[in-house]
């Protein structure tokens, strides 16, 4: 088996054996980490900003997997990460261009950023490796890599949307991101229509010409351009939700909500997770439809992220404002209508809560998957199920049809949906959670893996065929 290098922005700290995995629901880093191959390379940012980072990156090994990490100057982390990749991408592919802040000096950073990453791996990249980049912050990496005179198989996956040509065109040297990503053989997306926007973007953008229904030719290289919608490990995670449904934490929880039913949202705090949207539908739940007065309380975990970001900044301030008007509102002294909690509180724990839980709000504006949906499913006790309401624009929805879909920016409709939901009975909460679960549970993030790189290894192949014809 080749040696798979796999390249993050961030590189979690390795699970150590015996040790309780305490990364948060849903991320990035619990998708790659389950689907690991003993024996393949871990590169990416450490997670430290320090004044004088290393040229080389800091070794580690755990569970036969190498751990390579950079770290990053304050200037870097400044202009790469907090600048253009989260003040500009982010926004733009969430459509939201209205967000974007763009300095060229930080687009510079970024790509200055991405040639210091593959100066690394085309030093330690050995002729039988394969490449796997993953995310929006390292679009230029794969012909940054091209440049530097690799071959290896070289796959890209993007795990937030991608945009329509005409939103993408708002964001300045987007010319050179789509260039720089097909430097790669196989480049996957969460959707269909994310993989059309590529190939669309392909087209205008780089210098690419169509190559069938799922890819591009560009400089006498083909790229193929397809979807892979992210998995979890299903059957992992729900016993991870069974065991944590008895600690204290989740006891605590459980016992301060008496006899009230628990509507349980579970985010980074961003503003594409449709959050004031989704206090609002709540609050009007509570004022249309009185009965769920002292009968259901919501449980907003929102963990701070990217506060250096002044939009995430306001977006708290007013989350903290709705919230507090909600609980001045409504509350009785044995009741509190909304908890918002916006620190990060463990994986483990967040399954608990999700057991509990009577209704999963997952209603993100935009989202590339939103593995928090399937997590939420997964955490299910079959017997006695909760509901799923989803929006319609996450890419989970395409594979969770049965959940309760609504629009993200209605909250009269997600207030419906919330009466709904808690109102369901028994039978049709099994019967609905019953199809989730066939939806669901023969899907694995390893089986995702392994298909992505099964299709990188044959198109890369066909790649040497085609040179050596």
């Amino acid at each position: 088996m080749p040696r798979t290098i796999l390249v993050s922005n961030r590189v979690p700290p390795p699970v150590r054996p015996g040790s309780e995995q305490s990364a948060q629901a849903g991320g990035l880093s619990v998708v790659l980490r389950d689907g690991l191959e003993r024996g393949s390379t871990w590169v990416g940012w450490s997670g430290r900003v320090v004044p004088d980072p290393a040229v080389t990156p800091t070794v580690s090994m755990s569970r036969r997997v190498a751990y390579q990490t950079l770290d990053l100057s304050p200037d870097d982390h400044a202009g790469y990460y907090a600048g253009f990749a989260n003040a500009v991408l982010w926004p733009a592919m969430h459509l939201m261009p209205r967000l974007m802040r763009y300095r060229r000096s930080e687009a510079e950073t970024y790509f200055r950023v991405n040639g210091r990453f593959a100066d690394v791996i085309a030093r330690m990249a050995q002729p039988s490796d394969r490449i796997w980049v993953h995310d929006y912050q390292l679009l230029p990496l794969p012909a940054a890599l091209r440049v530097r005179g690799l071959s290896n198989p070289i796959g890209f996956f993007l795990h937030i949307p991608f945009p329509p040509l005409d939103v993408l065109e708002t964001v300045p040297r987007a010319d050179e991101l789509v260039r720089g990503v097909l430097g790669a053989d196989l480049i996957g997306l969460q959707t269909a229509r994310d993989a059309k926007n590529l190939i669309d973007a392909a087209r205008a953008l780089g210098g690419a010409q169509p190559a069938g229904p799922d890819g591009v030719t560009v400089d006498r290289r083909a790229v193929r351009i397809g979807d892979y919608p992210v998995e979890i490990e299903p059957a992992a995670f729900s016993g991870l939700a069974v065991k944590a449904s008895a600690s204290d934490a989740v006891q605590r929880l459980a016992a301060s909500l008496s006899d009230a039913l628990l509507v349980l949202g579970v985010d980074r705090l961003d503003p594409t997770k449709g959050l004031p949207e989704r206090l609002e539908a709540f609050e009007r739940l509570l004022e249309a439809r009185p009965e769920w007065r002292g009968r259901a309380s919501m449980l907003q975990i929102a963990a701070a992220s990217r506060q250096d970001v002044a939009s995430y900044r306001a977006l708290r301030r007013q989350l903290e404002s709705i919230a507090g008007r909600i609980n001045a509102a409504y509350s009785e002294p044995h009741w509190t209508p909304v908890r918002l909690v916006t620190r990060a509180v463990r994986r483990e724990t967040i399954a608990g809560y999700m057991r509990l839980a009577r209704v999963g709000l997952v209603t993100p504006v935009r989202d590339g998957m939103n593995v928090v949906a399937k997590e939420f499913v997964a955490a299910q006790n079959p017997d006695d199920p909760g509901v799923l309401v989803l929006s319609r624009f996450a890419g989970a929805a395409g594979q969770l049809a049965d959940a309760m879909l609504v629009n993200p920016h209605d909250p009269d409709e997600m207030s419906d949906a919330l009466h709904a939901a808690l109102s369901a009975d028994l039978a049709s909460r099994r019967a609905s959670w019953q199809r989730l679960w066939t939806q669901l549970g023969s899907r694995t993030a390893r089986a995702w893996s392994r298909s992505f790189l099964a299709d990188l290894d044959a198109a890369a192949g066909a790649q040497e065929g085609r040179a050596a014809a």
